[in-house]
Protein backbone atom coordinates (compact mmCIF):
# COMPACT_ATOMS: atom_id res chain seq x y z
CA UNK A 1 0.00 0.00 0.00
CA UNK A 2 1.65 3.24 -1.13
CA UNK A 3 1.53 6.48 0.79
CA UNK A 4 2.53 9.90 -0.52
CA UNK A 5 3.04 13.44 0.68
CA UNK A 6 0.86 16.26 -0.63
CA UNK A 7 2.52 19.69 -0.41
CA UNK A 8 0.12 22.61 -0.73
CA UNK A 9 -0.04 26.39 -0.41
CA UNK A 10 -2.98 27.97 1.42
CA UNK A 11 -4.93 31.00 0.27
CA UNK A 12 -2.99 33.01 2.88
CA UNK A 13 0.33 32.01 1.31
CA UNK A 14 1.38 29.48 3.93
CA UNK A 15 2.61 25.98 3.14
CA UNK A 16 1.57 22.68 4.68
CA UNK A 17 1.82 19.01 3.90
CA UNK A 18 -0.10 15.87 4.60
CA UNK A 19 0.81 12.23 4.29
CA UNK A 20 -1.96 10.42 2.45
CA UNK A 21 -2.90 6.77 2.23
CA UNK A 22 -3.43 5.16 -1.19
CA UNK A 23 -7.18 5.76 -0.80
CA UNK A 24 -6.61 9.49 -0.26
CA UNK A 25 -7.26 9.53 3.47
CA UNK A 26 -4.92 11.60 5.63
CA UNK A 27 -2.53 9.75 7.91
CA UNK A 28 -0.52 12.73 9.17
CA UNK A 29 -0.68 16.50 8.76
CA UNK A 30 1.70 19.34 9.40
CA UNK A 31 1.50 22.79 10.88
CA UNK A 32 1.43 25.85 8.62
CA UNK A 33 4.85 27.05 7.44
CA UNK A 34 5.79 30.51 6.22
CA UNK A 35 8.06 29.18 3.46
CA UNK A 36 8.03 26.27 1.08
CA UNK A 37 11.58 25.37 2.17
CA UNK A 38 10.40 25.01 5.77
CA UNK A 39 7.56 22.72 4.71
CA UNK A 40 10.01 20.65 2.66
CA UNK A 41 12.26 20.42 5.74
CA UNK A 42 9.20 19.20 7.67
CA UNK A 43 8.64 16.44 5.12
CA UNK A 44 12.30 15.44 5.41
CA UNK A 45 11.92 15.34 9.19
CA UNK A 46 8.86 13.07 8.94
CA UNK A 47 10.77 10.74 6.63
CA UNK A 48 13.75 10.65 9.00
CA UNK A 49 11.83 10.29 12.26
CA UNK A 50 9.05 7.94 11.12
CA UNK A 51 11.43 4.98 11.12
CA UNK A 52 12.02 5.38 14.87
CA UNK A 53 9.14 3.92 16.92
CA UNK A 54 10.10 6.00 19.96
CA UNK A 55 9.30 9.22 18.04
CA UNK A 56 5.58 8.36 17.92
CA UNK A 57 3.35 9.42 20.77
CA UNK A 58 -0.06 7.75 21.05
CA UNK A 59 -2.76 10.04 22.42
CA UNK A 60 -6.42 9.93 23.37
CA UNK A 61 -8.50 13.11 23.17
CA UNK A 62 -10.88 14.11 25.94
CA UNK A 63 -13.80 12.75 23.90
CA UNK A 64 -12.14 9.31 23.65
CA UNK A 65 -10.97 9.53 20.04
CA UNK A 66 -7.44 8.28 19.42
CA UNK A 67 -4.65 10.03 17.52
CA UNK A 68 -0.88 10.21 17.40
CA UNK A 69 1.91 12.70 16.96
CA UNK A 70 5.36 12.29 15.44
CA UNK A 71 8.21 14.17 17.09
CA UNK A 72 11.69 15.10 15.93
CA UNK A 73 14.81 14.50 18.02
CA UNK A 74 14.32 17.93 19.64
CA UNK A 75 10.83 16.80 20.77
CA UNK A 76 9.09 19.24 18.40
CA UNK A 77 5.96 17.82 16.79
CA UNK A 78 6.47 17.42 13.03
CA UNK A 79 3.12 15.82 12.30
CA UNK A 80 -0.23 15.04 13.87
CA UNK A 81 -2.70 12.40 12.78
CA UNK A 82 -6.41 13.00 12.38
CA UNK A 83 -8.73 11.69 15.08
CA UNK A 84 -9.65 8.03 14.84
CA UNK A 85 -12.69 6.38 16.36
CA UNK A 86 -10.69 3.59 17.95
CA UNK A 87 -7.17 2.93 19.19
CA UNK A 88 -6.93 0.04 16.71
CA UNK A 89 -7.52 2.38 13.76
CA UNK A 90 -4.99 4.85 15.16
CA UNK A 91 -2.45 2.08 15.62
CA UNK A 92 -2.99 0.81 12.07
CA UNK A 93 -2.40 4.30 10.66
CA UNK A 94 0.66 4.76 12.86
CA UNK A 95 2.04 1.45 11.61
CA UNK A 96 1.56 2.53 8.02
CA UNK A 97 3.37 5.83 8.62
CA UNK A 98 6.18 3.97 10.38
CA UNK A 99 6.52 1.44 7.56
CA UNK A 100 6.12 3.66 4.50
CA UNK A 101 6.69 7.38 5.12
CA UNK A 102 10.45 7.15 4.69
CA UNK A 103 10.10 6.28 0.98
CA UNK A 104 6.92 8.21 0.18
CA UNK A 105 6.98 10.40 -2.90
CA UNK A 106 6.10 14.09 -2.66
CA UNK A 107 3.39 15.56 -4.87
CA UNK A 108 4.00 19.31 -5.03
CA UNK A 109 0.73 21.18 -5.60
CA UNK A 110 2.14 24.62 -4.92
Amino acid sequence: MAVSFELRKSEKGQFHFSLKNADGSTLLGSEQYESKASAENGIASVKKNSVLPERFDKQVASDGRAYFTLKAANHQIVGTSPMFGTADKRDAALGLVHAEAEHAVVHDHT
